[in-house]
């Protein structure tokens, strides 16, 4: 399918750039500010640097930050790693314990673990099942040496705003440093970090309609004495990320920071509705799951789970959208969703899980095509499931061989008609991956004709070479031949 065709839900794995926005960069690409290096002292640079200091105003205006304030990263994940570890780092000597979410992306998670081993203690809260941090749970966390918290403000699966004023107060009255990934939430809703307990702040451009590899951490004046840097070499962006600023990019920035500051006040209401219309069609097909219901959530995300589905092969058989299973960033792991798993859903459920995400450029059409198509595969897959059939014992010259079950990754009911010794009829029910149900729609094609003998025409492992299964399927397919080895057991007169 061309990609033209596709219709695309993942706007919070990132945005499409706005045109104008590629105006923007490409105009300072062809001047003479994109020629010069903004550390320059000559016309060149100086053209460069004004260009820059233009932008930087326009990303600091739509949180409400001074300029001075804003340090330029490659993005998101970097703010998050500088605030994270330089914070900690720059603190060691005043406690050595920092208290985050089970609930963060990576970017947020991964720089604790490193600081584990480096000797720090890392209290990770839990979400209630809503997916909202209760920010008395974040209180009974701290100790006298804890010198970071970080709760993010927008969980970027299910969309659930945080409370982030409470949370912020918590560590403002202590004197603890407060960082929140904010990559979900910048451009979504109005901001301002002055009037919130807030030192530390992550966001990027690639989520807001800019271009990829360029994102800012807001430090609040008076706390970069408590931040180390990350890399060393030149002093750019006073000293915590030396480099130099690619131009075009930190320009481009500045022109979606300001677009999406321009819509803040139409965009949301918008979005909230096409949100609303995609989850109302998607209720009425019955065994749906809205994660995050019943918390605030940021317009532009709707996470549901679908029972009796295996997720990866929904996602499949949706060709016609492109959308996520989870995090971008840690969704191709093909496991259950560890967010989700942290809300309480159990792991069928967080593996059949959607993030449909949507915004600037989405349309109502988009979200009724998208709601068809959902419901098409998902009534496909689910008369697919031996979970939609009535399970029956052997009886006659049919034979009903099972293995897997509910909750597992595969699920496989062979059901055949044997005569005079030999099948003469296959019809078959499966659950599990896309490479599962190709497998045993394969086996079910070979298996007329056979004999108890020769029913199993191969092994796994050769199943998986003739229909290019990856090795770490394997084990699926072991679930289809203990199906059939049931069916052997099973066999008239044996």
């Amino acid at each position: 399918m061309n990609a033209n065709d596709l219709i695309y839900l993942d706007y919070a794995a990132t945005t499409p750039v706005d045109p104008s926005v590629i105006g923007a960069m490409t105009r300072s690409l062809a001047e003479e500010a994109g020629c010069g290096n903004p550390s320059s002292l000559h016309p060149f640079g100086r053209r460069a640097a004004e260009r820059i200091e233009a932008a930087r105003s326009e990303v600091a205006a739509l949180i409400g930050a001074a300029g001075e304030e804003i340090v330029f990263t490659s993005g998101a994940t970097e703010s998050d790693n500088l605030a994270v570890l330089g914070a900690a780092r720059a603190q060691a000597d005043r406690g050595r314990h920092l208290v985050s979410s089970r609930i963060e992306h990576k970017a947020g998670l991964d720089p604790c673990k490193r600081l584990e081993k480096e000797g720090f203690a890392v209290t990770l809260v839990g979400p209630e099942r809503t997916g909202r941090i209760d920010p008395r749970a974040v209180a009974e966390a701290l100790r006298p040496e804890t010198v970071l918290v970080s709760v993010m403000w927008v969980n970027n699966e299910t969309g659930v705003i945080q409370d982030v004023a409470a949370i912020g107060a918590l560590c403002r009255e202590r004197g603890i440093l407060y960082h929140t990934d904010a990559a979900q939430a910048a451009g979504k809703f109005p901001i301002a970090v002055h009037d919130l307990p807030v030192d530390l702040l992550s966001f990027t451009a690639h989520k807001l309609y800019g271009p990829k590899g360029i994102g800012a951490l807001y430090v609040r004046a008076g706390v970069r004495a408590r931040l180390l840097p990350l890399l060393f070499g030149g002093g750019q962006e006073r000293g915590l990320r030396p480099g130099t600023l690619p131009t075009h990019q930190v320009i481009g920035f500045g022109a979606a920071c300001a677009l999406a500051r321009g819509a803040l006040g139409s965009e949301g209401p918008r979005l909230t509705a096409l949100r609303e219309r995609l989850w109302e069609q998607l209720r009425a097909i019955g065994g749906v799951y809205l994660n995050g219901e019943g918390a605030e959530r940021v317009p532009g995300i709707l996470n549901v789970s679908f029972e009796g589905v295996e997720g990866e092969s929904l996602v499949s058989a949706l060709g016609e959208l492109a959308l996520s299973t989870g995090s971008a960033c840690s969704s191709a792991s093909g496991e259950p969703s560890y967010v989700l798993r942290a809300l309480g859903r159990d792991t069928e459920l967080a593996q059949s899980s959607l993030r449909f995400s949507f915004g600037r450029f989405t349309s109502t059409d988009d979200i009724d095509a998208a709601a068809r198509a959902v419901r098409r595969e998902v009534e496909r897959l689910r008369a697919l499931s031996p979970a939609t059939e009535r399970p029956t014992v052997s009886a006659g010259d049919e034979v009903v061989g099972e293995a897997g079950g509910p909750g597992r990754e595969v699920w496989i009911r062979f059901r055949l008609q044997v005569r005079a010794g030999r099948v003469s009829s296959v019809t078959h029910r499966v659950y599990g991956c896309p490479h599962t149900l190709a497998v045993a729609a394969w086996l079910a094609e070979r298996l007329p004709g056979s004999t108890h003998a020769a029913l199993i025409p191969g092994t796994p492992a050769q199943w998986a070479e003739t229909l290019g299964v990856p090795a770490e399927k394997l084990g699926r397919l072991l679930t289809l031949e203990d199906a059939l080895r049931d069916c052997q057991r099973r066999w008239p007169g044996v």
